[in-house]
């Protein structure tokens, strides 16, 4: 089932196994039970440390696969087959099993041992979802360390009438005892904080309780990482404060115009930021969101969403964007259930139904391609009466024969049973006509919003949102800098915010050494 360079990379991460661990396999007469049985049989053959018990006309999901330290009952179950962007989740789950320490931070660590209550996590992936690796390792990696929680991946492709009948239209999803616990990415930190019900006040004292910073940057995507190395390698005291380190790029499946980078998942960049970042002493505050800033006797104070206050000389704002959102009625109420914004990750989700993409640029036009291969049929509305893609890519969604494309049609209605969607209506700009399309699915994709709105009443905004700076960063407060997707820079590509965060970092050492 493994490639031959597959199976030697793996074996070469079994030799870590220091414990012996078991895979129990439970299998009936399907095609999928054969394909799980035949990797955990390759697995087992790998190493004498890993022993395998194969179980059939066993009651629960089947195929599954239990994980779990010799002598011990299992708590990392794969319910399917851990393939995909989910192969590194078994990966990772047979190394820490087998006593290979985990690189996530020793206090998190103790945070999860510490945990008391029962927890049995349950995340609903597909596995052509990007996102959904760093929610399953994450629960794994809980599950391994604390015997009250159990973790389960359930494939949505393996398992469709148990997502139709919970009513799962976008992973990953992520319940906990059985109800809704969260939807999207999310990292290790962020569940963890979640669930421990101190963790807030904790670190909102100690947040509160550092130095003051002479650069502290506010977000942690291309512009932010730029800037916190720029200002890093001045030697200056540096801190990077992030809701999620990486930020939209995590969401980007394929980049191809990073130059000097053939092509590259955003993922594995954004991974690559936070590393490069790392080499720097640069103080990492992780799943923090700002909710205000501040002047206060010459300071800037940046308040967090859990009352934390960080204190520093000069500030820079890489705070990035988000998906723009439609604004009409129902997009809100079937957000997750039918109203998606990342083709990638809930494409399969829609296999062999109707979709709608919204949005004719490259973004939409491209999520019409890859959604051609899986659904019944793509309808991509525009609003305009030209499309905003590249000719090239244009050229082959109108070459699909299930893919339509309307212009000059504005959306102004998502319709739905209730519990999903079923259709949306539109308007005929030319004839002012309303129509109404049977959906399954629709996909946004209309371009970013800046994520500035806590800086309304701070900083100078344009109408559309972005912080208004100068050449060199500079916003209308004095020491306040901002750089990328959340300022006026024209052209929201990764490599142009790279440039405005290193000009950021420079302009504020500038700053402090005149000030």
């Amino acid at each position: 089932m493994l490639e031959a360079s597959l199976k030697q990379q793996l074996n070469t991460y079994l030799q870590n196994i220091v414990r012996p661990i078991e895979l129990v396999v439970s299998v009936n007469d399907s095609s999928k039970s054969k394909e799980l049985e035949e990797l955990a049989r390759e697995i087992s053959d790998m190493s004498g440390k890993i022993s395998l018990k194969i179980k059939t006309n066993d009651s629960g999901r089947v195929p599954r696969m239990v994980v779990g330290a010799e002598g011990e009952e299992g708590r990392v179950t794969f319910a399917g087959v851990p393939m995909g962007h989910e192969f590194t989740s078994l990966v990772l789950a047979l190394l820490q099993a087998g006593g290979h320490p985990s690189k996530a931070a020793p206090e998190l660590l103790a945070q999860v041992k510490s945990l008391t209550k029962p927890m049995n996590f349950e995340v609903y992936v597909s596995l052509s979802c990007h996102n959904c690796p760093d929610v399953v390792q994450a629960i794994n990696l809980m599950a391994v360390l604390n015997p009250n929680i159990k973790a389960t991946m359930i494939d949505g492709g393996v398992f469709p009438k148990e997502v139709e009948e919970i009513g799962i239209m976008a992973v990953p999803t992520l319940m906990l005892n059985g109800q809704p616990f969260g939807n999207g990415r999310m990292t290790l930190e962020e569940i963890v904080n979640k669930v421990d019900d101190d963790a807030d006040a904790r670190k909102a004292a100690e947040l509160s309780a550092k130095e003051t910073y002479d650069v502290l940057v506010v977000g942690g995507g291309p512009a932010g990482s730029a800037a916190a190395i720029y200002a890093a390698r001045k030697g200056i005291r540096t801190g990077v404060v992030a809701d999620r380190f990486g930020g939209q790029v995590l969401d980007t499946l394929g980049i191809e115009n990073f130059i000097s980078v053939k092509e590259t998942e955003g993922p594995k960049l954004a991974m690559a930021l936070e590393e490069h970042v790392k080499q720097y002493n640069v103080d990492i505050m992780n799943t923090q969101k700002a909710v205000a800033v501040r002047e206060v006797n010459g300071l800037k104070e940046v308040e967090l969403a859990n009352g934390g206050v960080l204190k520093a000389k000069s500030l820079i704002l890489a705070t990035g964007a988000r998906w723009r959102e439609m604004n009409v009625p129902g997009e809100a109420q079937y957000k997750t259930k039918g109203v998606a914004f990342c083709p990638h990750c809930d494409g399969p989700l829609f296999k062999g139904k109707p979709v709608a993409v919204i949005g004719g640029g490259n973004s939409g036009i491209e999520a019409a391609i890859d959604l051609a291969g899986i659904v019944e049929h793509v309808t991509v509305l525009e609003f305009s009466d030209t499309l905003r893609a590249d000719a090239v890519l244009v050229k082959k969604a109108e070459s699909l024969p299930n893919v339509r494309i309307i212009k000059e049609a504005q959306t102004t209605e998502v319709v739905g049973d209730g519990s999903k969607v079923t259709g949306l209506k539109y308007k005929d700009r030319t004839t002012n006509e309303i129509h109404q399309l049977e959906l399954a699915g629709i996909f946004v994709q209309i371009g970013l919003v800046p994520n500035s709105e806590f800086l309304k009443d701070t900083l100078e905004l344009t109408n559309r949102g972005e912080i208004v700076i100068d050449a060199k960063g500079q916003t209308s407060m004095a020491g306040v800098f901002a750089a990328g997707d959340v300022s006026t820079t024209p052209y929201k590509q990764i490599i142009i915010s790279m440039g405005t965060g290193a000009t950021a970092a420079l302009s504020a050492f500038d700053y402090l050494i005149r000030n």
